[in-house]
């Protein structure tokens, strides 16, 4: 068997770890490291959250951290199977082994099992199916490493199977082909084959589950690859995506955003014809309302807003800016130099100020221009003077003008 020694796995025991790992050796209950973090500690990569699973049950598990006077943090994990104690102000989310009862494609009920075998079967993919024990030893029963150094996506047991336990799998399936394969088009046919007959599982899948993963595979790898692929295999309908998306809009724009780290939205509105993508989007995942904006902005700004040609590339995005009466529009600005791939033009825009309006109405005043109409009027004369002169002119050459008329 395989023993890791890497850095990234030493570095997670901790004072806390150690004293969690003591209080299941004494009990004799095992505990090993679960799904994702095996899977990045063999990529040599330092995992963000570490689950840990075990053979105790919670009751038996609360019992043991009980008399060590340890602290559980209360969450609702405990029906499946999940305590989150807190040692060492850290906090450990250990899960029973379980098998599961009965799934409905969304939800599944679970019973306790002492199997390691069974449990990692339950699980979606190959490379998130293995366990590492705290000596190191990697239990790996579906290849699982197997594949992550072949750069293999692959289900566990049959596609169809794991689908249908849950449907967001399709999706999940999507978001890893993108942050492990290396190149796009490396599926199993009969995988392709098991998600297009199950994609209409997904219409019964929340809108904000399936937007954490959207979001996910759209800042991945391949993500051109993997989008047409939702819509050969028939998801994007049920995934709030239009029937009849711009692919080709879209591919253009996946290659200008490569290395401007985009939004997502940013990359999927590339899809859309026109606002009612938009809204039609919002209706089935409930994006928020910044990503809502930011969609509709880009629908309609992408085509009319552009680089001017000659020496003054920025000036419409800058006079954008400067008229515009709304939140962050400079941040909408961003991503749409992003969407149109001026990545020079970006850079420039993100290190321009905007300027502020040097004269005000109390300038005027002084000048003897007392109604309010007229101070207005004037104001708006200066402001289009000061633009024209591309924000140069200052208080006094701007009032002297004012003079001359």
């Amino acid at each position: 068997a395989m023993r890791l020694q890497a850095p990234q796995f030493q570095a997670l025991f901790t004072p806390g770890l150690r004293s969690v790992a003591e209080l299941f050796e004494k009990k004799n209950y095992e505990l090993r490291i679960a799904g994702g973090a095996v899977r990045d500690l063999l990529s040599g990569v330092t995992p963000q959250d570490v689950d840990f699973a075990t053979t105790a049950t919670p009751a038996e598990m609360k019992e043991m951290f009980t008399a060590a006077g340890v602290r559980l943090i209360n969450n609702k994990g405990e029906k499946h199977g999940t305590i989150t104690a807190r040692l060492h102000e850290q906090n450990f989310e250990i899960t029973t082994l379980r098998i599961d009862v009965v799934t409905d494609g969304r939800h599944a009920e679970v019973e306790f099992t002492t199997d390691w075998h069974k449990d990692a079967e339950r699980r979606d993919l190959t490379v998130n199916s293995m366990f590492l024990g705290l000596d190191g030893t990697l239990y790996d029963f579906f290849n699982g490493y197997e594949d992550l150094e072949n750069k293999k996506i692959r289900f566990v047991g049959k596609a169809a199977e794991r689908i249908q336990e849950d449907y967001l799998r399709i999706l999940r399936y999507f978001r890893f082909y993108g942050r492990i394969a290396e190149k796009p088009g490396d599926h199993e046919p009969n995988t392709l084959q098991a998600i297009k007959e199950n994609a209409k599982g997904l219409a019964g899948i929340s809108g904000e589950r399936i937007w954490v993963e959207l979001k996910k595979i759209l800042l991945g790898n391949h993500v051109n690859h993997l989008v047409q692929l939702m819509y050969e295999l028939d998801i994007a309908q049920y995934i709030g995506l239009p029937l009849d998306g711009n692919l080709e809009e879209f591919a253009r724009v996946a290659k200008n955003i490569q290395n401007l780290s985009p939004k997502p939205m940013t990359v999927l509105t590339s899809l859309f014809k026109g606002k009612d993508d938009v809204t039609n989007l919002d209706l089935r995942l409930k994006i928020s309302k910044e990503e809502k904006n930011l969609g509709l902005f880009l629908v309609k700004h992408r085509q009319e807003l552009t680089k001017a040609p000659g020496p003054e590339p920025l000036r419409p995005y800058q006079e954008f800016l400067m008229d515009s009466r709304e939140a962050n529009t400079n941040s909408k600005i961003f991503e749409l130099l992003k969407y149109q791939g001026e990545e020079q033009l970006l850079k420039e825009m993100q290190d321009w100020t905007v300027p502020s309006f040097p004269v005000s109405g109390h300038d005027l005043r002084k000048m003897g221009v007392s109604s309010g109409k007229e101070i207005g009027t004037a104001l708006q004369q200066l402001r289009d003077e000061w633009k024209k002169s591309g924000y140069h002119m200052d208080k006094e050459e701007l009032l002297s003008c004012l003079k001359k008329v």
